[in-house]
């Protein structure tokens, strides 16, 4: 019992030690984490300022080596309670050049930060070389990674749509993944000539966008000017586009994956009549049709509700000292919000560069393929909504006695209307698709001779080829309908492309510096070798499906004359485009800025007198805010003038237009001198040729010549930066068909230069960084411009025009062109009858030249036609929000459109009761009161003024440790196309609005979407 008792002491004495000892502990460690403060140098105070006194609120105060921070308030100052023995404090700013000072003991510290030179040291492409910010003499706008639109990208320009001020980036078919993409930068400046800005991809000249995918590009720059854009020649009168893609860098071997998966949602959907309502509109005498006792909402059955688009890309990069490599394999598959209707593509991006001789030699070499499958069947049936009988069905079996409960000549399986057709019995029994390979090779080569002066050769290969099939099967309706030339047989066509383009380009450059004074000259030489060859044909007579399109010889209407007769067409073209360039940069005092290039180019598309042009351009910018007179601007942080000049060209037009080129005409014949075996002369029929085009040797390339003057400016220690330009630009020798007199000419047209389009407008583009706090910051972003379009001339004393019509309405009523572009008019304007209201039959009412009131067959198109709208956007913005808290980013992208009209040509043909066929709602509503066939008139035109909530993404960056095998991690949610704020009543007020025949709403639409996307980006 004693021995218990002294165990039971003993574990209890034990137990007290051991609380004593934890408390101990508890102690010490608690000291331990307070033992900075007790051993601290104390608390730290002060202002901070720019260079001109000014207070910076929101400057980062961190003790280098902890996580021990402050910020200053509104009015600069700060406090910091100090942690560490040797304290540091690191003061950073957005726009100031980031400051460390050693505490020693003190307990105040102001400080005044210097301006960065970030923004004014930012790489710029110029063409053929680069510049600093700085330096910068014309107008180029550079949109980096960062700045890019998320989310799916189906062209690359996408990404910088609305990014760019005077950039019109326009996808009226939608999202569309086989849809194209309009492009426009700074108005129309052609009349047959392409207007698109010219494509340079990694130094290629006419680089093809299927070759770049969105996350192997760097960086956009936009050469907008005719100064910056000079040096490309005769391609650089719509501008041109710099895309530098992604290159290696030395240091460890990393990888990266990107993913994302995104589905569509139809977000305007035509207001046609239900089934019920048709129904009832029949019982009310609205119309004549016939009640078949189905409901079809055809529209709905054509939207692709389970579609979902994918993208994978996987990255290595990495390099050693003298040499870096880079490889992108990616793989994308888009299903477009219409039943079949995708394109699915994979392709291999390379590069890799190599130095040697302490980087005296430098070589570079990239190799992209991109390989896609697309389906082209559907997408464009959309138009069938207004032709349906909602209370018809899809399917049905086949009755053509009368009497029964539905009239139906579709022999196997498929409802088919007598005057129309059924677009799902298209998908069952017809295919066309497209299969392309588009490759891209080049290499670059260079050596610095001594310093600063280098030589260079460039060289490239860019090579399409694209395989198109198309099959109407026997089931076809197309192919075995009553009236059918085919007779109930198969139907199968056939075409191939084959384009590719040789370039090489030389270069040597030469750099140096005198005192104050600073010299890069570049001379060059280009040539460019492009050919295109195409060939198609077509047969008929298939009496089984079981060839397809892969037995051409098997159909019989290559002997059955009563069938359409096959078909087979063969084609080559080509041109040749040679120059030599120089451009010589000077600075002195890195304040005053003068650039001057020239550009020889010779175009075997241009006529024998005029096959060399030149193109010179001379630039010069000031920077302002360096001069000793600035100093006391306080709140002007940068201030630079620029003012340049220069011409350019256009020969983005057809091959051969200035020879005399052969065509077919009919066909005579030759009777042999002997009779056959049978007595009988059989001839031999010769085809004959002829002059399809009169030559013209005088024919030039379209010429523009343009000023722009500019402002960079930066504001409140660089907070605010921007430019502004102003510009006016003057396109000449514009090139169209003029009436010309039979004889002397052997045709009745020619081909010549002759007209004139003036341009001029005002752009800005500006960021304001408001709030950059430790945890949290907030950018934004705008563009903006202002722009006016004139067809200044079309005609001289030879040749004579006064208008062109374009922007076709169609049937029915034959409503004919909706825009005159006229001489001395501006481009883009509606032109028609002016509404005057209706009768109290709902009869129309128009006015005439005098004012006067009359019925639309009183109406002379000639006489009292007028000015009634123009279609081109007068204004473009858009406006960036990017809030990053801690790890998550959201971005916020606004984008409009304004001072513009649009016809909508859905309501005035479908708005209308008496068009026959299915109409909207509104038909029975709006304008119930119509009783007569459509008229083309201002009644349907709208103002297309907008705003856009475009892009909303939503992202969290992962943090790792240093042991974690991930560098880093994104995951991301992004939605296109959230919501639209405009008065337009149609489905989307954003139509095609570039090019001469501008905001026509067409009735054949493919639907707008709201675009649903998430996705991660890995890199380890």
């Amino acid at each position: 019992m004693k021995k218990k008792i002294s165990l039971f002491k003993e574990a209890t004495f034990f137990n007290r030690k051991l609380k004593y000892l934890l408390f101990f502990l508890f102690l010490v460690i608690q000291i331990n984490k307070a033992y900075p403060f007790m051993q601290n140098q104390g608390t730290v105070e002060g202002t901070i300022t720019d260079t001109n006194g000014i207070p910076l609120p929101g400057v980062t105060i961190q003790e280098k080596g902890t996580n021990n921070g402050a910020q200053t308030d509104f009015d600069g100052n700060y406090s910091i309670v100090l942690e560490s023995e040797n304290p540091v404090l690191v003061f950073s700013f957005v726009g100031m050049q980031t400051e460390e000072q050693n505490v020693d003991g003190q307990s105040t510290i102001d400080l005044q930060m210097e301006t960065s030179q970030e923004t004014l040291d930012e790489v710029v492409l110029v063409g053929y070389g680069t510049q600093n910010r700085r330096s910068v003499t014309t107008s180029i706008t550079k949109v980096s990674e960062d700045d890019f639109n998320q989310g799916v990208v189906t062209n690359a320009l996408s990404l910088i749509q609305g990014k760019v001020p005077g950039l019109s980036i326009t996808r009226a078919g939608g999202n569309n993944p086989n849809g194209g993409t309009s492009i426009q930068l700074r108005g129309v400046t052609s009349i047959t000539g392409n207007t698109e800005p010219l494509i340079v991809i990694d130094g290629i000249p006419g680089g093809n966008l299927d070759l770049v995918q969105q996350n192997d590009i760097e960086s956009f720059d936009v050469l907008k000017s005719g100064a910056a854009s000079a040096i490309y020649g005769t391609r650089g009168n719509n501008g041109v586009i710099l895309i530098t893609t992604k290159k290696g860098k030395a240091g460890v071997t990393s990888f990266e994956y990107s993913t994302f998966l995104s589905q569509d949602y139809v977000n305007a959907k035509p207001d046609f009549l239900s089934a019920q309502q048709y129904r009832q509109a029949i019982e009310d005498g609205v119309f004549s049709a016939n009640d078949y006792g189905y409901s079809t909402d055809i529209f709905d059955e054509l939207v692709n509700k389970s579609n979902l688009s994918q993208y994978h890309n996987f990255i290595a990069s990495g390099g050693g000292e003298n040499g870096n490599y880079r490889v992108s394999l990616y793989y994308r598959n888009l299903e477009g919000i219409a039943l079949e209707n995708e394109r699915e593509e994979f392709g291999v991006r390379a590069s890799f560069n190599q130095s040697a001789f302490d980087d005296r030699l430098n070589f570079q070499s990239s190799i992209v393929t991109n390989f896609n499958n697309a389906n082209l069947q559907g997408g464009g049936q959309f138009g069938i909504v207004t032709d349906w009988n909602p209370t018809a069905p899809i399917y049905a079996p086949y009755s053509v006695e009368e009497g029964t409960d539905l009239y139906n000549q579709g022999e196997f399986g498929f409802y088919q209307p007598q005057n129309g057709y059924n677009p799902f019995s298209e998908y069952e029994n017809r295919f066309n698709k497209r299969q392309q390979q588009t490759f891209s090779g080049d290499a670059k080569a260079s050596f610095e001779i001594t310093e600063g002066l280098m030589i260079a050769a460039f060289g490239s290969y860019q090579r399409n080829i694209w395989n198109d099939r198309q099959y109407r099967s026997i089931q076809d309706w197309n192919q075995y309908n009553p009236g059918s030339d085919y007779r109930g047989t198969g139907y199968a066509y056939k075409s191939n492309l084959l384009s590719h383009t040789s370039t090489f380009e030389p270069t040597i450059t030469y750099e140096h510096e005198v005192g104050n004074h600073a010299f890069d000259i570049l001379g060059g030489y280009s040539y460019q070798y492009t050919t295109t060859e195409t060939f198609d044909m077509n047969n008929s007579g298939f009496t089984t499906d079981a060839f397809l399109d892969w037995n051409f010889g098997a159909g019989n209407a290559i002997i059955d004359t009563d069938l359409p007769r096959p078909g087979l067409n063969s084609f080559k073209d080509d041109n040749t485009l040679i120059a030599f360039f120089s451009r010589v940069n000077y600075s002195f005092k890195d304040r005053y800025f003068l650039q001057a290039s020239i550009r020889r180019e010779g175009s075997s598309k241009f006529g024998a007198n005029n096959k060399w042009g030149n193109f010179p351009a001379v630039s010069a910018a000031w920077m302002v805010s360096d001069e000793t007179f600035m100093d006391d601007v306080d709140f002007l942080s940068s201030l630079k003038l620029r003012a340049d000049y220069g011409i350019t060209g256009n020969q983005g037009i057809p091959n051969y237009q200035s020879l005399v080129t052969l065509g077919t005409g009919g066909r005579y014949p030759i009777y042999p001198d002997e009779p056959n075996a049978d007595g009988e002369y059989i001839p031999t029929f010769y085809q004959t040729y002829g002059a399809n085009k009169n030559p013209n040797p005088d024919l030039r390339w379209e010429r523009k010549k343009e000023w722009n003057l500019g402002l960079d400016f930066g504001l409140l220690s660089n907070r605010i930066t921007g430019a502004l330009d102003i510009y006016n630009r003057r396109t000449e020798d514009l090139l169209l068909s003029y009436d010309v007199p039979q004889p002397p000419f052997v045709q009745r047209t020619i081909y010549t230069n002759v007209g004139t389009i003036t341009n001029k407008g005002v752009e800005l583009g500006t960021t304001f960084r408001a709030i950059n706090s430790e945890d949290f910051s907030w950018n934004i972003d705008l563009a903006a411009n202002y722009q006016e379009n004139e067809l200044t001339t079309l005609s001289n004393d030879q040749f004579i025009a006064s208008e062109i019509f374009g922007g076709n309405i169609g049937n029915p009523g034959n409503l004919g062109d909706a825009i005159r572009n006229t001489e001395g008019g501006p481009i883009g304007n509606f032109y028609g009858k002016r509404f005057a209201g209706f009768t109290q039959d709902g009869q129309w009412l128009f006015y005439k030249a005098d004012d006067s009131v009359v019925p639309a067959s009183e109406i002379s198109p000639e006489e009292d036609n007028a000015i009634i709208g123009n279609g081109m956007p007068k204004y473009n913005a858009s406006l960036t929000n990017t809030f990053r808290y801690k790890n998550f980013d959201l971005t916020i992208f606004l984008r409009g459109k304004f001072d513009y009209d649009i016809l909508n040509t859905v309501d005035l043909f479908y708005g209308n009761p008496n068009i026959g066929g299915n109409i909207l709602t509104s038909a029975l509503d709006q304008y119930s009161h119509i009783s007569e066939q459509p008229q083309y008139s201002d009644y349907y035109l709208e103002s297309g003024d907008f705003v856009r909530l475009d892009n909303v993404t939503l992202g969290y960056n992962f943090d790792f440790g240093e042991n974690s095998p991930f560098n880093s991690l994104r995951v991301y949610a992004n939605a296109r196309n959230l919501a639209v704020i405009t008065a337009y009543t149609g489905r989307d007020p954003e139509v095609q609005d570039t090019g001469l025949y501008p905001g026509v709403d067409d009735r054949n639409f493919y639907p707008r979407t709201t675009t649903i996307t998430v996705g991660l980006n890995v890199k380890f």
